[in-house]
């Protein structure tokens, strides 16, 4: 998938807030979770989420969409990770009517 491609799809999906995010080389965060929804695109390097029970590795012109409040964390290879990303807040609960 290219920038432009991602940046379409992103809309349709109400997804918004783009922005590039560099990840330092072998950068392994703590387990957590966004109160909101991502999708990436790998532009450069090697990424990684890793999840309790596994991992998904990513390359450039790789999609990856997580939704919100799922534990993970964001690793990156050797030479660090350079990806787009955009943000979609997740729905507000109802109230029963």
């Amino acid at each position: 998938m290219n920038e432009q491609q991602f940046r379409d799809r992103a809309r349709q999906l109400g997804f918004g807030d783009l922005q590039v995010k560099e990840y330092a080389p072998h950068r392994d965060g703590p387990l957590h979770a966004h109160d909101f929804a991502v999708m990436l695109l790998i532009l450069e390097g090697e990424f990684a989420l890793a999840f309790e029970d596994g991992r998904t590795d990513y390359r450039p012109g790789d999609l990856c969409e997580l939704a919100a409040n799922v534990v993970h964390t964001e690793r990156a290879g050797p030479d660090g990770a350079r990806v787009l990303l955009a943000k979609r807040e997740a729905a507000a609960a109802t109230a029963p009517g």
